[in-house]
């Protein structure tokens, strides 16, 4: 019986020290069977995988069944140990073989990368660590400890060792969970295989370092090693005289699998699953950008494995400083010499033979800050810089971290949907390289625009829409599309959507499922849907969406829920003639359950409450199924006005509300106590009735904010009342409009009661009150300006009246700190003399 010997090697995902390890370890070992931690059922399409690609690129892997769907990707750099294994493992002639379970099972549950798998749980250990050798974060830790060493000479058995004994503590200090425990004993089965093959010689196993423990005592041998057996800095931080990997050894016995390997997991029958490569990039290695097992300034740690650190070190400084230069930021020559002189200071004080990144990246921000940060610096701990970091450290960050993206090999196999887009995109002549206007009227534009949208919705790269209807409610027939800086992308998206179906329609069905889904029973999220859906011709979504959207309104307790739904729901019945689904009975049924529901909701609510411009929209929408859509209702005019004038009149309910009542009453033509909805044309009193009407319930209003709310509402529904000319038609006695509501209508009443107003009081309500005449568009804010310039007998432009050097709620500020000073000064005798 032959004595075979697996040794086992622990990393750091994309770590150029665990790399060149790797590089050394195959060089010395010639081992006749590569490990490698990855997908298994990959192992028929290394060849594919190694086709020569321009790294980084990972492994795209997508499952979906009935009842889960998962994503996962798997990355490759230059300088991840993985990649090196497989790499130079083959060029050695070993027998090369991925060893995990595949991205789809359910140990990756809600993993949605392969090797982000267990920093956050050494969180513990290296937290211990990083005290007792006095740095700020694991990514420094690791940086002092491994990327630090001089590659080659007598620190290599220095790295080996203390990567083993790393990997011992942080794994002695957490236990693995049921996901972690499934996936290692399966590794250790393919251990176990490679040790029982005839004619096996050295196995090479290269996992992540956190499941080298478990492989060793899974494998079936016994361990030699460091015996850790508990978190212990000090046995890390001093040499031990023993190899950097483990050994396990074993009898030739038997291996599983009926080919001498472990049978790889398939789906099960009706799973759509597969695994795509795609072109990654540094900006998605980075840790800086929130990749877990991300290691930090991935294009500095290229520059390491390509140049060696010095000159990566000169390189990092290069491009520090050309990004500043180019943002205009003066970075003077001193400055630069001081900067290298403190890196350097750092490097001897830290034990370094040369200055390391973080001793570079400290040093330039000692040296081109020029202003107190109040934020750590983004390397002294892990995750995506906070918003408001120092434009300097933002460029330092971005220079480490590299602007390389991976290409694929014009070889590589691409899912059915790449080609689909592709073909489709050449024959609508939309290349990426113009902006494009497409009419919806014209058979062309509009499946043009279905493309696009389709690659809009699915989140692919290309084109970004500028103009075109944003609901159901714009009759816009015209849409604009400009090119997108990061088109280049596309094909890595349309890859990663080929998870969601095989064409573009497929693809863009399944998407629109996951936002149903994903929406749960949210009416305005089940609209955009609703709208999605539409302008990318899924029209076979259309019966289940609005069986959803028919649901929530029975589901719905707030009136501002339903608003948006059916704001696009009318559009959509009254506008759409392009997308074909106008008139759709589907449409009706929903319109009419969700206008008695927002005014059943509508009339319950009680409270002082404020300005809520969601449930304002909803009785906005009510105004125009009743005006436009009055045959789909089963509520006629009447009943709905009934139902407004109650609200109106109601004094618990709030004033916004009561606005909008009155509004609604007023746009259907009878204001409560007004004129009648059948006037006879021309007839002067029902505008001078409604301005009567709108003048009294504004007197009415009780309190300054109470008035802003309540003008909110009503200039939402019917902002025509203050906009109308107040006098009637030719021969109108002039007296009874000036009756009503002043020499100017319900302008005259506004005016005389803000100018009545004490300055505190005008002062408190502004805000609420410049909230309702945002209402207005501009130029209708403008003839409002001038209407008021008229009634004071002045001279002035209406437009420089509303152009105020300042924010008017600042200026209204400081004109009550102003008036709260000199009351002060007053009351203790200290004001100015007359």
């Amino acid at each position: 019986m032959s004595t075979l010997t697996a040794h086992f090697l622990g990393v750091r995902h994309h770590s150029p020290a665990c790399a060149r390890l790797v590089s050394r370890t195959i060089a010395a070992l010639r081992p006749s069977h590569v490990l490698v931690e990855g997908p298994a059922d990959l192992n028929d399409r290394l060849g594919e995988l190694l086709l020569g690609h321009r790294l980084p690129i990972a492994v795209f892997s997508h499952y979906r069944d009935a009842e889960r769907t998962a994503t996962s990707w798997t990355p490759f750099c230059d300088y991840s140990p993985e990649w090196v294994a497989l790499t130079e493992g083959r060029a050695a002639g070993a027998q090369v073989r991925f060893i995990d379970l595949p991205a789809w099972h359910p140990a990756f549950a809600g993993r949605s990368n392969r090797y982000a798998d267990a920093e956050a749980r050494y969180e513990r250990a290296t937290a211990r660590l990083c005290d007792r050798f006095g740095v700020d974060s694991a990514d420094a830790l690791w940086d002092r400890m491994f990327e630090a060493a001089e590659p080659g000479g007598q620190d290599d058995q220095a790295l080996a060792e203390r990567l083993a004994l790393y990997f011992d503590v942080v794994r002695g200090d957490t236990g693995a969970d049921a996901s972690d425990r499934a996936r290692e004993e399966y590794m250790a089965s393919w251990v176990r295989a490679a040790l029982a093959e005839p004619g096996a010689g050295n196995v090479l196993v290269v996992t992540g370092g956190f499941h080298r423990p478990a492989l060793v005592a899974l494998s079936g041998g016994g361990h030699r090693g460091t015996g850790l057996g508990a978190a212990d800095p000090e046995a890390v931080r001093r040499r031990v005289p023993a190899h950097g990997v483990d050994d396990v050894r074993a009898a030739g016995t038997g291996a599983a699998g009926g080919d001498g390997t472990p049978a790889v997991p398939r789906p099960g029958a009706g799973a759509l699953a597969g695994s795509h490569l795609v072109p990654y990039s540094f900006r998605q290695l980075d840790s800086f950008t929130g990749y877990q097992s991300g290691m930090p300034s991935p294009g500095f740690h290229q520059h390491v494995w390509e140049h060696g650190p010095a000159a990566a070190g000169e390189m990092l400084v290069q491009d520090v400083t050309e990004r500043l230069r180019g943002l205009g930021r003066h970075v003077s020559t001193a400055a630069l010499i001081a900067a290298r002189a403190t890196a350097q200071g750092l490097a001897a004080l830290r034990g370094h033979h040369r200055p390391a990144r973080l001793d570079l990246l400290d040093g330039l921000a000692g040296a081109l800050l020029d202003e107190a940060v109040d934020q750590p610096l983004p390397w002294t701990r892990r995750g995506p810089l906070h918003p408001g970091t120092h434009p300097v450290l933002v460029e330092m960050v971005a220079a480490g971290r590299g602007e390389r993206t991976g290409r694929l090999h014009p070889d590589t196999p691409v899912p059915p949907i790449v080609h689909d887009v592709t073909a489709r995109l050449a024959a609508l002549g939309l290349d990426g390289a113009r902006a494009v206007t497409l009419r919806l009227t014209e058979p062309g534009g509009l499946a043009a625009s279905r493309v696009l949208h389709c690659l809009r919705v699915l989140g692919v790269p290309g084109y970004a829409r500028t103009r075109g209807p944003v609901d159901g409610a714009d009759p816009e027939a015209t849409e604009r599309w400009k090119p997108c800086p990061d088109a280049g992308s596309r094909e890595a998206a349309l890859i990663e959507a080929s998870g969601l179906g095989r064409t573009l329609e497929d693809a863009t069905a399944t998407a629109l499922g996951e936002q149903v889904q994903a929406a749960g029973g949210a009416p305005d999220l089940l609209a955009q849907t609703l709208f999605d859906a539409v302008v990318c011709g899924a029209t076979g979504l259309l019966g289940p969406l609005l069986a959803h959207l028919r649901a929530a309104v029975d589901r719905a307790g707030d009136p501002a829920l339903l608003g948006g739904a059916l704001h696009t729901a009318i559009g959509l019945w009254r506008h759409d003639r392009v997308y074909g689904v106008a008139g759709d009975p589907l449409l009706a049924g929903f319109v009419d359950a969700a206008v008695a529901r927002v005014l059943w909701l509508t009339e319950g609510l009680h409270g002082p409450g404020g300005l809520d411009r969601g449930r304002l929209r909803a009785l906005t929408a009510v105004r125009d199924a009743v005006l436009h859509a009055a045959p789909l209702l089963s509520l006629d005019r009447a009943a709905v006005t009934a139902v407004c004038g109650r609200i109106s009149a109601d004094p618990a309910a709030p004033a916004d509300l009561r606005g909008a009542a009155f509004g609604l009453c007023r746009a259907l033509g009878d204001g409560p106590g007004g004129a009648a909805a059948d006037a006879p044309a021309g007839a002067g009193a029902g505008r001078a009735g409604g301005v009567g009407d709108a003048a009294a319930a504004v007197r009415a209003v009780a309190g300054t904010a109470a008035l802003g709310d309540w003008l909110a509402g009503l200039f939402a529904l019917a902002r025509e009342e203050l906009t109308a000319p107040a006098a009637g038609p030719a021969g109108e006695d002039r007296a009874t409009v000036e009756t009503a509501g002043g020499a100017d209508g319900l302008l005259g009443v506004l005016d005389a009661l803000v100018t009545e107003q004490p300055e505190e009081e005008f002062l408190a309500g502004l805000p609420a009150l410049r909230q309702a005449f945002a209402y207005f568009p501009p130029r209708e804010r403008e003839r409002i300006a001038a209407r008021l310039i008229e009634r004071r007998g002045v001279r002035g432009s209406a437009r420089g009246l509303l152009r105020t050097p300042a924010d008017p709620l600042i200026i209204a500020r400081a004109r009550r700190l102003e008036h709260d000073v000199c009351h002060l000064l007053d009351r203790y005798g200290l004001g100015a003399a007359p």
